[in-house]
């Protein structure tokens, strides 16, 4: 008998402060976001074993990109195989030639040393692959996607996965041009959960399995087996598979590629 794959959240806010045992309680693999460096330090120093932190430089916040540093983000994804959130943000104050110059820094150093790179997109989602198509990388995951079904399919050609929230599980357009195998699952804890079933919490992405295994004909079983089998894909195209937890490889294992 197969043992159950744990929920997995691609993109979810911890604070770096909580007791390594609340976030064990959640029962999820969750891959944690930072917003600065200065947060991803820190939570690379925690050693969680379900829990994978992120190396961030959040596109809407002003000290993220004047604090940006490429040496020391180098020394940072040597630690961790995830980086989130970089991006481009069209809402916010900071200039958007700042953010282009930020993310263009990350992908330079991300073409030489890939990770899974989960990216915001908000108000800029052409901007965002018309970077990509200046430089694409491998492991790239458009977080909580808001563009219009032609630059969806843009964006699959570009070799994108999609993490999809209880928010953007709702917008069947955009899910039709996503083939399931580039689906992933997220929360956005706490920006893209709000409309999720109690209780709102990293991980709990209980709501947007049942959504899109509606959407796509089949079982909750099959969805969430497929989930794990993307991220596996995803994991083997950035090649840093190397950089997971123990825990985290063993339950990838029994995961089929194909």
């Amino acid at each position: 008998m197969r043992r159950p794959l744990p929920p997995l959240d691609l993109h979810a806010h911890i604070d770096v402060s909580v007791p390594k045992d609340d976030l064990r309680g959640l029962g999820a693999v969750i891959f944690a976001a930072t917003r600065s460096l200065e947060e991803a330090a820190k939570a690379l120093e925690r050693g969680d074993e379900t829990i994978v932190w992120g190396v961030g430089s959040h596109p809407g916040l002003a000290r993220s990109h004047t604090r940006f540093d490429e040496g020391t983000f180098r020394s940072l994804i040597e630690r961790t195989p995830y980086v989130s959130e970089f991006g481009l943000d069209g809402q916010s104050k900071v200039n958007l030639d700042r953010q282009r110059q930020t993310l263009q820094r990350a992908l330079t150093v991300l073409a030489e040393m890939p990770r899974v790179l989960s990216l915001h997109s908000y108000g800029a989602t052409n901007d965002l692959l018309a970077e990509l198509e200046k430089r694409m990388v491998p492991g790239v995951v458009l977080h909580w996607w808001l563009g219009d079904a032609d630059a969806t399919a843009h964006a699959v050609d570009l070799g994108c996965y999609f993490s999809v929230n209880a928010s953007s599980a709702r917008r069947r357009e955009v899910l039709d041009a996503i083939p399931l195998d580039r689906l992933l699952t997220e929360t956005d804890h706490p920006f893209g959960d709000r409309t999720s079933a109690q209780p709102r919490l990293p991980g709990n992405v209980a709501t947007v399995e049942q959504s899109l295994a509606r959407h796509h004909r089949v079982s909750m079983e099959d969805f969430r087996r497929q989930i794990w089998r993307n991220l596996a894909q995803l994991i083997h195209h950035a090649g840093c598979g190397a950089l997971l937890s123990r825990r985290i490889r063993a339950i990838l294992a029994t995961v089929p590629l194909s």
